[in-house]
């Protein structure tokens, strides 16, 4: 039956449901980590191998959408997305992300432990998992961007909260440093070919990313306005 010495780790601050979750699944054959926030989820990953990453998104509101996609594009681990933020628009997003199932929380753990189960047989049988890739970094006056985790670090080490249309719209930039880059082009990079977006997404996220970064500490000109052409990162970029 599936679950014999599986190893699930848990994303939640919520200790007592993760105690009882410890209980209700130990009969199963299941061991629990318990991660209360993404530092001490990282410290777990580079001990243990897991077998599902129950993941729930408000123990982690400006992290989630970044460690959705670390967990289950870049390690390759099944997410299950356990959350009272489990609403239909959130569910989808959450599906295209990456993430196996998603519940809203508090889920019955019969119900929870049934679809854990349906989880890993989906992944019985496929292919050996590969092994974590290097993180990629692109660094710029200082700063630095994980490209693998979605993160951005200032010049003293502190990592910056971007929302995930904020990160997407930078890693373009740094990607493509000192180019002029139009609407379409980043409309096609940050959302998708087939994206519904229109031109005015990108000058909201472009607005958003421009203050969260002179907010955080960057001064000047970062994202240049070429007029009728498009926009320019300025800053010469080292990978």
């Amino acid at each position: 039956m599936t679950g014999l010495n599986s190893r699930l780790l848990i994303v939640d601050k919520d200790t007592t449901l993760l105690a009882s979750l410890a209980d209700d699944f130990a009969p199963y054959g299941f061991a629990i980590d318990p991660a209360p926030t993404a530092p001490l989820m990282r410290e777990h990953l580079a001990r243990e191998e897991y077998d599902l990453v129950i993941l729930d998104t408000l123990a982690v509101p400006d992290e989630a959408p970044a460690l959705l996609r670390e967990l289950a594009i870049e390690r390759r681990l099944p997410v299950i997305i356990h959350s009272t933020a489990c609403s239909e628009p959130e569910r989808i997003a959450a599906l295209e992300m990456g993430a196996e199932d998603c519940l809203c929380k508090p889920a019955n753990p019969r119900e929870l432990l049934a679809r854990i189960r349906a989880a890993l047989r989906g992944r019985k049988g496929a292919a050996p998992r590969m092994e974590t890739p290097a993180r990629a970094f692109a660094s710029f006056e200082g700063w630095r961007v994980d490209l693998t985790t979605g993160q951005l670090f200032n010049p003293v080490g502190a990592p910056i909260s971007l929302s995930d249309g904020e990160f997407q719209l930078l890693r373009v930039f740094v990607q493509h440093p000192r180019k002029v880059l139009d609407r379409a082009v980043l409309l096609d990079r940050v959302y998708g070919s087939a994206s519904e977006h229109f031109d005015r997404s990108i000058d909201v996220q472009l607005c958003r990313l421009r203050r969260k970064l002179s907010a955080s500490g960057l001064k000047g000109p970062v994202i240049r306005t070429i007029r009728n052409e498009g926009y320019m990162f300025v800053h010469s970029v080292t990978a």
